[in-house]
């Protein structure tokens, strides 16, 4: 539709907006939680305007279908539908969420405050939006693996039911205003209880699923080179690894962001998965060179062991006191406890940087090789094209003369 098309060029707006920002004098950097700040006026045009962007996407019909949509390019399992509606859902209830935020904000806050109560209680609702469009996405994944979806439609619709509903009350929070105890708890009560029990459902169906596969010989051992089954497994297992994370925070220790990279870890490796047959579909080809054939089923497992070996550094370091939020001299790392713990970070960064700079190396060189075969197709059409035109003008011509 028109105004989902729109959206896309309205968000990459707000992202030349955003870059705009990193480079403008004087503005300082505010480490908010869930929306890190540049305080300058260009950053915050450029956050309103890219959200526009992604709400005007949720305007397509096509992505708040009530049964899949015919001749979709990807195919879309029923059980997926409710998944991608409440992503929908979500990130609408995000955007009330931050708007009650600031329209009940107190004045005269610095800025460090503004912006910490400001994105907090909208950070976690977008927290709960990348969690149902990760559900969804397993979903996709395993019943193209699989040729069946893990669940039933109507399993789906309650379970995405249980997920969505507890966050309605996230604007109401919000307009008691952030500085309010209750909002405060309700909010943190929201992110403990509000997302776990349902995808905690939901991955152990897809993973009894995908066990039933290979005992019914649905899945071979060829599978596990699928992208797709690769992916899936994992965004699982960072996912469990943020929740196990999540449990163990005790104090304003590293351990809390340790948790939140292997969670979004999760929510990222899974769109990686995905983005390698939704561009077959579209009549990319990912995997025509050698180079790609290679490295696309394992480009994913790499990004998962990377992501985890970065949040298991951090988490071993805040186990033994690490601070978080502290940089360079600040952070001053005592123990060879903590030592180890930022080393052992680094290396799996490193390997997270690394797949994911994989990725991009896969994702484009498809993509290029798609354009080279257009121009070459039209090559090829207008020189046969020329080549009758030019076989008739010398029949013609001969004919006269």
């Amino acid at each position: 539709s028109a105004p989902s098309r729109a959206g896309v060029f309205v968000a990459s707006a707000g992202v030349a907006l955003l870059l705009f920002a990193a480079g403008a004098p004087g503005a300082q950097p505010i480490l908010a939680n869930y929306v890190p700040v540049i305080d300058h006026w260009s950053f915050s045009a450029g956050l309103v305007v890219f959200a526009a962007g992604v709400l005007l996407s949720v305007l397509d019909r096509r992505l708040l279908p009530s049964e899949p949509a015919p001749g979709s390019v990807l195919p879309v399992p029923a059980a997926a539908v409710p998944g991608i509606r409440t992503t929908c859902i979500a990130l609408c209830i995000a955007a009330l969420t931050f708007a009650s935020t600031w329209i009940s904000r107190p004045r005269g806050l610095d800025p460090a405050t503004l912006y910490e109560l400001g994105n907090w209680g909208g950070g976690h609702v977008l927290q709960l939006a990348s969690s149902a469009a990760m559900l969804s996405v397993w979903l996709i994944l395993l019943a193209g693996v699989l040729g069946r979806a893990p669940l039933s439609r109507g399993a789906a619709a309650a379970l995405f039911g249980v997920l969505l509903l507890p966050w309605t009350a996230a604007p109401l929070l919000a307009a008691s205003g952030m500085q309010n105890v209750v909002a405060r708890e309700g909010f943190t009560l929201l992110m403990r209880w509000g997302i776990f029990p349902a995808a905690a459902v939901v991955l152990i169906a897809c993973l009894r699923a995908v066990v039933q596969g290979f005992r019914d010989g649905a899945l071979t051992r060829s599978d596990l080179r699928d992208p797709r089954l690769v992916g899936f497994f994992a965004s699982a297992g960072l996912t469990l690894l943020g929740w196990i994370l999540g449990a163990l925070i005790d104090g304003s220790t590293t351990v809390i962001p340790a948790h939140y990279h292997a969670s979004i870890g999760g929510v990222t490796v899974a769109f990686m998965a995905l983005t390698y047959p939704l561009l077959e579909a579209v009549g990319v080809p990912v995997r025509a060179s050698r180079f790609a054939r290679r490295t696309t089923h394992w480009q994913p497992a790499l990004f998962g062991v990377g992501q985890g070996v970065f949040a298991i550094g951090f988490a071993l370091a805040g186990a033994h006191g690490m601070g978080r939020k502290l940089y360079g001299a600040e952070q001053n790392a005592r123990s060879v406890w903590q030592q180890l713990g930022l080393a052992v970070m680094g290396f799996g960064g490193l390997v997270a940087i690394i797949a994911g700079l994989l990725f991009l190396a896969i994702v484009v060189s498809a993509w290029l090789r798609r354009e080279r075969a257009r121009v070459s197709a039209w090559e090829s059409t207008t020189r046969i094209r020329g080549g009758t035109r030019l076989e008739l003008k010398e029949r013609t011509g001969g004919s006269h003369g």
